[in-house]
């Protein structure tokens, strides 16, 4: 059964960044796309960030100038670099993919990431 393990979030002022990663259980041998997600206290979850196993990323509007998204294939693990970080990206962080059938894999607890001065 595949499971989602986030971590790194935690407070920063604005201004500071912060690394998430997600470890993907058990190790995918077909790899698909991955997505970063996150969802602010009365929003809905929101798709940040996409990566494909040949490292093709995009981007959501408001998190393109800030984030990067990078996976560890060896590792099973992807990562989100996010700079500059502002209050309004004050949110819970997900990781999730979809499996050949289209559904999604179990969501995980998330990573909760804070920002204030």
């Amino acid at each position: 059964q595949e499971q989602l393990v986030e971590s790194g979030g935690g407070s920063v002022q604005p201004g500071g960044s912060l690394t998430l990663s997600c470890i993907i259980q058990p190790i995918i041998f077909r790899f698909r796309p991955m997505g970063w997600y996150h969802q602010a206290p009365g929003k809905q979850r929101e798709l940040g960030a996409t990566i494909t196993n040949s490292g093709v990323t995009n981007y959501a509007a408001s998190v393109k100038d800030r984030s990067t998204i990078t996976t560890n294939n060896a590792k099973n693990t992807m990562y989100l670099q996010i700079n500059n970080l502002t209050p309004k990206a004050a949110a819970v962080y997900y990781c999730n993919y979809k499996k050949g059938s289209g559904d999604f894999v179990p969501w995980g607890q998330g990573t909760q990431v804070t920002v204030s001065s």
